[in-house]
């Protein structure tokens, strides 16, 4: 499988010659113009971002702060123009993986994507493994709870399991044989009207986020992140 890098800067020109260069490497690429939009973007298929940090809105800085307080470990270097040591040291203490000054040799970039991609492989982070995180939305495998801005949402271990089988997976459809499968297993019977039932409950009590939770007629459900 591609390792999946999501390039975060509104500067359309530098986002177009990373992803032509390091999907050549065979790297899969996303591309977000803001903070704002990358914190919509980032999902457990993300092995790494590339971020900038002087952008309109929210800094990288901030937006670095703001997925490692939600316990998001993927890994991130900084690729800025601010290029002071004190820029730097800034970078690291919000929880920067490396950090690249611009102008920048792709060569470069590329050597250090997969030095930090080694490393973090090299190391085990269960904290990581247990907690996906969408934006507010933060679901603790481990714990088995779900939280949106702070709050926790109860949720029957059934609408929990349905929940985290689509957030694995985000944007893929799962038709509903699929999801009871690897919800009840094959010893439990329940009919399709049974996935359909929990996914409306499912929905209603994820309020705001419910809608992320989409159904493609005839083919099944999906995480569906463009409604994050």
């Amino acid at each position: 499988m591609k390792e999946n890098i999501l390039i975060v800067d509104d500067d359309k020109s530098i986002c177009e010659i990373l992803e032509f260069n390091l999907k050549s490497e065979g790297y899969a690429v996303e591309i977000a113009y803001s903070a704002e939009e990358a914190l919509k973007k980032i999902s457990p298929t993300t092995q790494l971002i590339l971020l900038d940090v002087m952008m309109q809105g929210m800094s990288g800085y901030k937006m670095l702060e703001t997925i490692r307080t939600k316990g998001v470990r993927t890994p991130v270097i900084f690729l800025t123009a601010k290029d002071t040591e004190n820029d730097m040291l800034t970078g690291f203490s919000v929880g920067a993986d490396d950090y690249i000054s611009k102008p920048f040799s792709i060569k470069e970039i590329v050597a250090r994507i997969k030095a930090v991609v080694k490393r973090v492989a090299n190391v085990a982070d269960p904290v990581q493994k247990d907690i996906i995180v969408f934006n507010d939305l933060i679901i603790d495998t481990e714990n088995q709870e779900v939280s949106i801005k702070n709050e926790i949402i109860s949720l029957t271990k059934t609408e929990f399991e349905v929940l985290k089988k689509l957030a694995e997976n985000p944007n893929r459809i799962f038709s509903r044989d699929a999801i009871m499968e690897s919800v009840w297993g094959n010893e439990v019977y329940v009919s399709e009207r049974t996935v359909d039932v929990h996914i409306a409950r499912l929905r209603k009590k994820l309020g705001d986020y419910g809608s992320v939770i989409s159904n493609r007629l005839g083919f099944g459900y999906k995480f569906d992140t463009k409604n994050i």
